[in-house]
C-alpha cells in the first residue's frame, strides 16, 4: 500500500468521469486522463467527486470507475475515493469496494437531501468512521449539501481516529482562517482549498493544497502555481494566476450558470482528446457554439495549437 503523507500536500485533481454513453465508462479516455495528472506530477487523485459526477453516476459505474482508476495508477499516487451519498449503507459499501480495489483513502460531505444540524453530522460521522476500511477527508460543500461544517465540527471530527483532512469548497475566506486557527495544533490534518482561484491566496496563508478542476486540463499550471505561492514567489505567480482566471473565465462561465463550470470543463477536456464532453444526467454537453468559445479560451491560453 502506498504511504498516505500527513499532511497530504500539493495538487490533487478531481478527476473528471469520461463517459462513452450514459452508463459506460469511456475506459480509454479515463486511463489517458489518469496518466495526464500523474505525468503532470498531482500529489493524489481524488476521483468520484462533484468534478467526477458522482451523484449522477450508478452504482455499478461508480464501482468500474474505481476499479479502472485503481487498476491505472498503480500506487504511483494516492487514490482518494469519494463515496458521499444519501444511503449510509451505500458510502460504508463503496468504501469497502475502493479499499479491496486498492485505493488509498476516503472523502466525504455531508449527506445531501435533509437538512442536518451540526450534532446530527457528528453523530453520523462517528457511527459511519466505526466503519470505513480507510482514512477519511471531510468535503465542505455547503452549497451542495445545505450544511457548512463549522470549525468546532471539524475539530471534533479531528479526533476521530482516521479522519485526515479537509477539503473546503465554501470560498468563504473567514471559515476557513478559522477552521486553520482551531486546528492549528494538529499539523498533520490536510487543510486543502477547493476554489482554485483562491488557491494561491489560501497557500500563502498556510493551506497544505488544492483540489482543482482545472488541473485536469493542465495538471504542471497548477502545480506551479502551489509551489510559487509556497515560495512567495510573486514574480512568478502572475503570470500563473493570470492563466488560472483566464480558464475560469472562459471555460467555467459558458452557458447555463448552474451547470457552467463542469459542462465547460468536461468539454475542455474533450477539446484536449479526453473523451467526448458527454455529460451523466441531468446534464447535457455543450453545444457547438459554446465548444467554439471554449476552444478559442485554449488558444488563448496555449493549451491547444492552432
Amino acid at each position: 500500500m502506498i504511504n498516505l503523507p500527513r499532511p497530504l500536500q500539493g495538487i490533487i485533481p478531481p478527476v473528471l468521469t469520461p463517459l462513452a454513453d450514459g452508463d459506460t465508462l469511456d475506459v480509454t479516455a479515463h486511463r489517458r486522463l489518469l496518466e495526464h495528472l500523474i505525468e503532470g506530477t498531482a500529489s493524489a487523485l481524488f476521483i468520484l467527486g462533484s468534478t467526477g459526477e458522482s451523484p449522477g453516476l450508478s452504482g455499478r459505474l461508480r464501482r468500474e470507475v474505481i476499479n479502472c482508476t485503481c487498476e491505472t495508477v498503480r500506487q504511483r499516487v494516492p487514490v482518494l475515493v469519494g463515496i458521499t451519498d444519501t444511503s449510509f449503507l451505500e458510502s460504508v459499501r463503496l468504501a469497502e469496494y475502493a479499499a479491496q480495489s486498492g485505493a488509498t483513502a476516503l472523502v466525504l460531505s455531508p449527506p445531501y437531501y435533509y437538512g442536518l444540524s451540526q450534532s446530527t453530522f457528528l453523530g453520523y460521522l462517528e457511527r459511519l468512521t466505526g466503519l470505513l476500511p480507510l482514512p477519511l477527508y471531510l468535503y465542505n460543500m455547503p452549497s451542495f449539501t445545505k450544511i457548512m461544517i463549522e470549525p468546532e465540527t471539524v475539530l471534533r471530527a479531528s479526533e476521530m481516529p482516521n479522519v485526515y483532512g479537509l477539503k473546503d469548497s465554501s470560498g468563504n475566506r473567514e471559515y476557513f482562517a478559522k477552521v486553520q486557527k482551531i486546528m492549528a495544533h494538529k499539523p498533520e490534518f490536510a487543510l486543502l482549498i477547493g476554489i482554485e482561484e483562491m488557491l494561491a491566496e489560501m497557500v500563502a496563508l498556510g493551506a497544505h493544497g488544492g483540489v482543482c478542476g482545472g488541473a485536469n486540463l493542465d495538471p504542471r499550471l497548477y502545480v506551479n502555481l502551489y509551489e510559487a505561492a509556497r515560495r512567495g514567489d510573486a514574480s512568478a505567480l502572475k503570470p500563473l494566476q493570470d492563466k488560472v482566471l483566464a480558464i475560469s473565465t472562459g471555460v467555467y462561465n459558458v452557458g447555463d450558470e448552474k451547470s457552467s463550470y463542469l459542462r465547460g470543463l468536461k468539454c475542455a477536456s474533450s477539446l484536449l482528446g479526453f473523451g467526448n464532453g458527454m455529460m451523466a444526467e441531468p446534464y447535457t454537453a455543450m453545444t457547438a457554439a459554446e465548444a467554439d468559445q471554449i476552444r478559442q479560451t485554449l488558444l488563448q491560453v496555449g493549451l491547444m495549437g492552432v
